[in-house]
């Protein structure tokens, strides 16, 4: 059968928009697949300092005096700095050994005047964050800023929220308080969250914390491997500091993770909380 001229004409100018449009398809797909291949390494090369592929802070809370007593130890062995969120009264009970970590450059952050929480937790039922207000909490930052440079000779600069709790009132009432945190603080971290943060995307009042407290290294190793895919920031977080035990970091874990950290081939800036989110604040700058 032999086609008219015009529908053969037709038919020839359907196949070829149907090639091209295969081809194109094939063309955005490979070039899709060639970006996403480049992206990663470029993204990991120039995000952190000498050429690290992610950055890594450890965070501890409350101003365990294990922190001091079998946390140093173990930071000055691998030559780390970390990043110590203490209350006043803690650093006032152990306060020659808090000065000796501020002396040899650990970062001290505030982790509020009366490590207020819900009201959930019995320890915290006499100063329940359902029962304070925005302004009283940015009293006991402010409180508690000022006690801790007349105790140490330093400011903080950066907050952890007390069971990474944000919240003041409740019910319709309820507030957030991290406005206040924005205000006062370069970063504020949180407590029991699930990733790591993306440098160019990450609320820095709203920081990330991932527990390491009961893990192995094993445990946090895969975090370490999905950081350096993606360029991010893993800020990790616990309190006692110690063989084992509810609530503690292991200091076997602590070996594992400070060598492993400390090799230039595994592509890790080891930084306080607040190097990493003065970093991060510039590069998020317009």
């Amino acid at each position: 059968m032999r086609l008219m001229p015009g529908l053969f004409t037709l038919v020839h100018a359907r196949i070829i928009a149907g090639v091209a449009a295969l081809t194109v398809v094939a063309m955005c797909t490979m070039m899709d697949r060639t970006l996403q291949a480049q992206a990663a390494p470029a993204v990991a090369a120039t995000a952190w300092p000498n050429g690290a592929r992610m950055a890594l802070s450890l965070s501890f809370d409350d101003g365990r005096e294990s922190q001091v007593t079998q946390g140093l130890p173990v930071f000055a062995r691998h030559g780390a700095k970390v990043t110590l969120y203490v209350v006043p009264s803690a650093v006032e009970r152990g306060l020659e050994g808090w000065r000796r970590a501020a002396a040899a450059g650990h970062e001290i952050g505030n982790h509020s005047l009366t490590h207020s929480c819900s009201g959930n937790f019995p320890f915290s039922r006499e100063k329940a964050l359902e029962e304070h207000s925005v302004a009283r909490m940015r009293q006991e930052l402010t409180a508690a800023n000022a006690r801790l440079a007349a105790l140490l000779g330093v400011t903080p600069r950066t907050f952890a929220y007390p069971c990474g709790q944000t919240f003041v009132g409740r019910g319709r009432a309820t507030q957030s308080y991290v406005p206040v945190v924005a205000e006062l603080f370069l970063a504020g971290r949180g407590w029991m969250d699930e990733a790591a943060n993306d440098p160019s995307y990450v609320d820095l009042a709203q920081t990330t914390g991932v527990e390491m407290d009961g893990k192995d290294f094993e445990q946090i190793r895969p975090l370490l491997e999905e950081g350096r895919k993606v360029g991010a920031w893993l800020v990790l977080a616990g309190h006692e500091i110690g063989a084992s035990g509810r609530q503690t970091t292991r200091v076997a874990m602590l070996d594992q993770l400070l060598a492993y950290a400390s090799q230039p081939a595994n592509g890790i800036w080891l930084a306080t909380v607040a190097e990493a989110a003065e970093l991060v604040a510039k590069r998020q700058q317009p």
